[in-house]
This record gives structure tokens, sequence and C-alpha cells, in this order.
């Protein structure tokens, strides 16, 4: 995040007042990322056949590539005509297994040698295939992620042939790259692999199942291939941060492929976005902990000061104290930062886990986090309640809205809202209400957060 000093501060309220107008029209444990089991129905080790993929060596990993491209194509060959008003086009060219290990091995269409393919996927246009590294990209993802990695990485690929069917394909992007810059026809293909895998979530494919418990494993794959940090949205190769990618994801889950085949330049607004200065490059985008603690609640106090007086409500700024390790509030476990309404205080932890999130994420996650404990302070003035699923929504969600204000005013550094999805994904603590329970899923966390984002405050509970 990019500091200010107080002049800057007060510039930044009419910014905050303009994205008020804009927007107004408009109990699980931290832990790291481990597998999470198959999605192949029946008993493990069971799926479709590879025999129809080129090269294949007959493996697990090529049976669980074969499942998912299986179930893809029955989606596309249902969801298409529906989309698209005329019949889905099997691919032509086919499916092929790489094995990256062995140079000796043969090499996909649209590639020179199997090593060109290492760590990837891909769909080729002008051989109209897919292509997939069985030895190094679908196994890792696999073991790090879950399975539903595979079917997430393959779904987006089978997006790209879509596009290529429908008028948004390599002809036309190479005709009008205005038109169609790389990062929305990713965006679209993250889209379209969303709403497959709703599809499947649904119970509606024959060989695939997952539960919505999984979806966060998958989102976490999704958000590994985020673009660097500094990348511009206008760059020729760029993919998105993990909040566009994200984003497109669910969009694509809960809207369908309708949605996803109407995204344009005009409709979508991207994060990606380069460094702004030297200095917040040197940085890498982040500030110390204490710069980032006190830049963020003295711009949260002005913030809800013009927020809450349009619903009718005025603001108290919490008193901001410092403890040495987790807060205990009267009422429950709030995590490493807690809103105390006893005394109206908003606690943060100073030594321990808070400072370890900092080091470990960036220096948005301890933004997030003391966002989300305004946010509920911002809800007593407001004098909601402050428990229950819909306050833990809205916590976050508010969160969403005022990483927008800062989004709005340029006050924000690459990277930072990558943090803040990785911190809702790994962790409840944003979405705690002052009883300590909260959301167990983290797509969920990510949903509330980017309703407040793009869709503003009377998403939020707070009027």
């Amino acid at each position: 995040m990019r500091t200010r000093n107080g002049r800057d501060l007060v510039r930044l309220l009419p910014a905050l007042m303009a994205v008020f107008a804009l927007l107004a029209c408009t109990t699980t444990v931290p832990g790291q990322a481990v597998s999470q089991g198959v999605v192949s129905k029946g008993e493990e080790g069971t799926g479709v056949d590879p025999g129809f993929v080129r090269n294949t060596d007959g493996g697990e990993i090529d049976r669980l590539a074969a499942t998912v491209v299986t179930d893809v194509q029955a989606y596309w060959a249902q969801t298409f005509p529906v989309v698209f008003q005329k019949a889905y086009e099997p691919l032509k060219g086919g499916f092929y297994s790489v094995d990256t290990a062995d140079a000796q091995s043969k090499a996909p269409p649209c590639a020179n040698k199997p090593t060109d393919v290492e760590g990837n996927a891909f769909y080729c246009p002008d051989a109209d295939i897919i292509a997939w590294d069985r030895a190094a990209l679908l196994p890792v993802l696999r073991d790090r992620f879950g399975e539903a990695a595979v079917m997430l990485v393959l779904a987006h690929e089978m997006g790209h042939a879509v596009q290529d069917r429908t008028g948004s394909g390599a002809a036309e992007r190479k005709a009008d790259p205005s038109r169609y810059p790389t990062i929305l026809i990713e965006a679209m293909a993250d889209c379209y692999a969303g709403s497959f895998v709703r599809w499947v979530a649904d119970g509606k494919a024959e060989h695939l199942t997952i539960a919505k418990e999984r979806l966060d494993q998958a989102l976490e794959s999704l958000i590994s291939f985020r673009d660097p940090i500094g990348t511009e949205a206008q760059d020729r190769g760029a993919h998105g941060d993990a909040f566009d990618r994200v984003s497109a994801f669910q969009d694509g889950y809960e809207q369908g492929a309708q949605t996803c085949s109407k995204m344009t330049v005009d409709n979508r607004v991207f994060t990606l976005s380069g460094f702004l200065d030297a200095g917040d490059q040197e940085r890498g985008g982040n500030l110390t902990f204490a710069d980032i603690v006190e830049s963020i609640t003295l711009t949260l106090d002005p913030f809800y000061g013009e927020l809450l007086p349009t619903v009718g409500k005025q603001w108290t700024a919490p008193k901001v104290v410092e403890s040495q390790g987790a807060p205990d509030c009267e009422n429950g476990k709030q995590g490493p930062v807690a809103y105390c309404p006893g005394d109206k205080t908003v606690r943060i932890d100073v030594r321990k886990e808070l400072p370890e999130l900092h080091a470990d994420i960036g220096d948005y996650a301890t933004g997030t986090l003391i966002a989300s404990r305004y946010a509920l302070a911002a809800l007593a003035a407001a004098g909601k309640p402050l428990e229950g699923a819909d306050t833990q929504r809205s916590a976050v969600c508010l969160s969403g809205l005022f990483t927008r204000a800062l989004f709005v005013s340029r006050r924000l550094s690459p990277g930072d809202l990558d943090e803040a999805v990785q911190v809702l994904l790994d962790y409840d603590y944003a979405a705690r209400d002052i009883k300590g329970a909260a959301p167990v899923a983290g797509f969920d966390r990510v949903r509330a957060f980017r309703q407040g984002f793009t869709e503003g405050v009377q998403q939020c509970g707070l009027s």
C-alpha cells in the first residue's frame, strides 16, 4: 500500500464520496494448502480410460485429465447451443499428453520439442488441440492443491477452445488486439471454467464431483498463476492479478456461461496495475508493519466519517489499542485484530500473529484484517447486530468497499488485492463476528469482499 500524509487524507475524501455515490447505484482454523482428495466419482483411481489421449502413458495423471476433459466436453455439448445458438464442435485435433521429463518423447502439435510444454497446459487454435505436461504440471497441481486444481486448469484451456468457436479466438485477437486484449481473454476462460465447475458442483457431471469446501483449494491453484507484481494490465501477456482471476471464476460459477460470453473491455474492470513510483517498486508494494497500521487506521476514520452520515448515522472513531498477543475481548476470539464494543476499541496484535501474517502474505493482509474490525465498529454505530451470519458477511463486504475507495484514489500498490484474497482464503479472521464465529468457506469470504468492492454499500447491510 502507498502512504499519504495528512493533506492527502483530506484530498482523499472527495474520492471516497464519489465511490459511495457510484456504488450505491448500482469456525475454521488457519492452515496451509493441502490436497483435498479425488474429484472422480466412485472409488479412488477410477475414471475415464485415457486411451483417446495422444501419447498417453495410461497412468493416473492422464486418467484424471481424460476424466476432466470428457466431462468438460459434455458440459459444452449441453451449454454451447443454449448460449451461442449453434452446436458445439468437439476438438478436431484432440488431446495430447506430454512427458516433459523425457527429451526423446513426442512433442505435440504447436511445439517443437516436449520441453516447450514444461510446466504448462495450452490450447492451440491452429491444430485445435489441448496439451498438458503430465510430468511437471498436473501432478504438482494435484499434490499441492488437490485434483480440483487439475479440473480447473483443463476447464480453463477448454474455455479458450470455446472462444475460438465464438468470435473471440486467435484470429479476432490478431485483427483487433485492443478489443480482445490478453487479460480479457484469460478472464473469459477463467469465467468459463467457473461455469463448468458449478455444473459439476450441482451434480450434473457423469464422472466428476466437487464439494464446495474444495473450491478454496481450486482458487488457491488459480491465483498461483497470477501475474508477477508490477505487471501492467495492458501488457501483451497479462493474465490478471489474483483478484481479477478469482473474480472471473466466481462470476462464471455464480452467473453461468452466458455472463462469461458477454465480457468486453467496456464492461470489465481489471485491478492489475504497475508500480506508480520508484519507491513503491523498491518496497515491493509493501509498507512496514508499523506504517501500514498507522496508514490504515488514519484512512479508515475519514472513510467512515463520510460514509455513515449517508445512511443517517454518525461515526465515532474507536480507540486503537496495541496488544502484545491475540486480543481478548469480552465476547469471543476474533483473531489478531478485534473490535471490543464494551470500551469501543480496536485492539491490534503488534507482537505475534499479525506481524507474522504481514511478513508472510504482505501489508494489505494486515490492512484487510484491520478494516474488517473497523467494519464491526461501523455496524455498531449503525445499530446493527454484531454477531450472526449477516454480520460476518457485512464485515468482509465493508472491507471490500473500503478497499474500492483506496483503489479509486490510487492508494493501493500492486499486489495489495492479491494479499487481500490470500488472507481471506486462508484465514477466517476478517469474517469473524464478536463471538468469533465465521463462514467456513474462504470462497464465501472472497465473494462478500467482492460484493463490497464491485457492487457497493447497499450490499453490505449497513443501512
